[in-house]
């Protein structure tokens, strides 16, 4: 199907499923793994304490150093920021398995393959989650594969052409690309965020439709007693540290 500008796009139903396919895999798979390492930590050995900013967190945190105030600034960080983004990267091959399956590659080293909706060029592509989700050595690595997959096309009397070998990154804007990523640009492009499942999906509006539909899965999670559970119980384990005598036992969070 072509759109106004002659475009090519996926069919409606097509995209329809994507979308399915992706609200489905985060109740799956990302909502009950966050929950499971959310109970985890329970205890400090959870966690790599740092004495010279602990306290220090929790006061500019809540203007407290009791030990429910430093379990919050232990908590959040973890709960809200690693936890999640670590289990979304964790995943990122499986999404592409079940949720991209239809452009699944056979290719050594490549995640999928696509026909780009807006050059028309098949792409062979390797999946990174976000900007900063990449380090040095990773750079090195990407542009071998990528080098492997030419010398093979080569091999078989096929022509790849260096700007249809690229890295596609799920979320975040080309200002955001951390200087790993702008390595990797200068020999293969790296396309992000709407870009990307524009290009994907010939349909320029579709990351905000995804993220939309995530964020309709994630309104049916509510782990706020959860997380208030965890804090009480850290801090149990917090006051009975050096340096934290507290007035009374840490039953509740204020």
């Amino acid at each position: 199907m072509e759109n106004n500008e002659g475009q090519v796009e996926l069919e409606h139903d097509e995209l329809n499923e994507i979308i399915d396919k992706a609200k489905e895999f985060f109740r799956k798979e990302i909502a009950p793994r966050h929950v499971e390492n959310t109970k985890k930590l329970t205890k400090l050995k959870e966690f790599n304490l740092n004495p010279f900013l602990d306290k220090y967190k929790a006061s500019f945190l809540t203007g407290s150093v009791d030990p429910i105030s430093v379990a919050k600034a232990l908590v959040y960080p973890r709960v809200l920021g690693t936890s999640i983004n670590t289990t979304f990267g964790n995943k990122l091959q499986l999404f592409c398995s079940e949720v991209l399956e239809g452009f699944k590659s056979t290719t050594s080293g490549i995640d999928i393959e696509f026909i780009d909706k807006i050059d028309g060029a098949r792409k062979y592509c390797q999946i990174k989650a976000g900007p900063n989700t990449i380090n040095r050595d990773d750079v090195e690595s990407i542009k071998g594969h990528f080098s492997g997959v030419r010398n093979l096309a080569r091999t078989n009397g096929q022509r790849i052409a260096l700007d249809d070998l690229v890295v596609g990154v799920f979320y975040g804007t080309k200002k955001e690309l951390s200087g790993h990523y702008k390595r990797i640009n200068e020999d293969y492009p790296v396309i992000i965020g709407e870009e990307f499942w524009h290009r994907l999906t010939g349909d320029p509006d579709f990351y905000d439709k995804l993220t939309d539909a995530i964020g309709q899965v994630a309104s049916e999670y509510d782990s706020s007693e959860l997380i208030e559970q965890v804090i009480i119980e850290l801090a149990k384990e917090i006051a009975k540290m050096e340096g934290f005598e507290p007035e009374s036992p840490v039953t509740e969070i204020r």
